[in-house]
């Protein structure tokens, strides 16, 4: 027997809406054959007819036919959707949320394996006796819903037991948590007690070196001082120097200037003023007399 994957329940109620519908379909198609038994008794009464009297009768005819298959078909559609009104409304109940694939409608494969479903559950041989026919509608929420319930009860103490585990867990993990965090904070402290004394250690080294800096900015300002006050001394010193330098100077250009007035004025300076006077003219005459014995040009 062919099988649709679903529990037993659940395919007699695909039973007993396969059979509804194909009782609908046999209504739809009987409603077809009788539309043509109309046409054939009330107008297929002479032996010939005109193109046009054909025309107008098969014309006639799908006109019949179209309105009642789009009937059919319209209320099938109203009537699936009445059966997934159902169906929704009773997993909202149980505040589940059901989905379809509306593409596996088309599906060829499956569409077969419904046809073969249907085959083997209503060919004569295997068609089940009529007091099968009435099937139980579905089961209201205090029928059949006690299982669900027990499952549902069954799936929560589980997740509950999960969540007790898996808080034993995290309890252990923040216990650690915790215990490492107060050790990071007892060597935070001790790091920042260490850290204190070598801030006051280096504290007072810069205050000695700031000291030291200071002694040794004060000689070096007093030794500036020291340094100003000799170069000043010596600058003075100097230009008394050059003064009296000057002064001296003057004093023996004066001294010169007396030695060579009194030299002039001596004995020995007067003969040899004439001594040189004597020479000059004597040179003069010979040079006069030389000139004459010169040849002339």
């Amino acid at each position: 027997m062919a099988e649709l994957g679903l529990n037993e329940h659940h395919q007699n109620e695909v039973i007993n809406y396969m059979r509804f519908v194909r009782f609908k379909r046999g209504l739809c198609l009987k409603t077809v054959d009788s539309c043509f038994q109309d046409l054939k008794d009330s107008r297929l009464v002479e032996e010939t007819f005109t193109v046009d009297e054909v025309i107008d009768m098969l014309d006639g005819l799908r006109t019949v036919v179209h309105s009642e298959v789009e009937s059919e078909l319209i209320s099938t559609t109203y009537t699936n959707v009445l059966l997934l009104r159902q169906l929704f409304s009773q997993a909202e109940k149980w505040y589940l949320k059901l989905q379809t694939d509306v593409s596996e409608l088309e599906n060829r494969e499956l569409l077969e394996q419904v046809a073969e479903f249907e085959k083997s559950e209503f060919t004569a041989s295997n068609k089940k006796p009529s007091t099968d026919l009435i099937k139980p509608k579905l089961a209201p929420l205090n029928e059949g819903g006690s299982e669900l319930l027990n499952k549902t009860v069954a799936c929560l103490q589980e997740e509950n037991e999960k969540l007790r585990t898996r808080l034993k867990t995290v309890e252990t993990q923040a216990t650690a948590v915790l215990d490492e965090k107060s050790k990071l904070e007892k060597s935070l402290k001790d790091l920042q007690m260490i850290i204190g004394d070598q801030k006051a250690n280096a504290n007072q080294d810069i205050t000695e070196l700031e000291n030291k800096v200071a002694a040794l900015k004060c000689q070096f300002e007093k030794t500036l001082n020291d340094s100003t006050a000799n170069q000043k001394f010596l600058e003075e010193d100097l230009v008394t120097t050059k003064h009296d330098l000057l002064k001296v100077q003057d004093q023996l250009s004066l001294a010169e200037k007396e030695l060579e007035k009194k030299f002039q004025q001596t004995a020995a300076y007067r003969n040899m003023r004439e001594l040189l006077s004597k020479k000059n003219e004597q040179i003069k005459d010979l040079r006069r007399k030389l000139s004459k014995y010169e040849p002339e040009d």
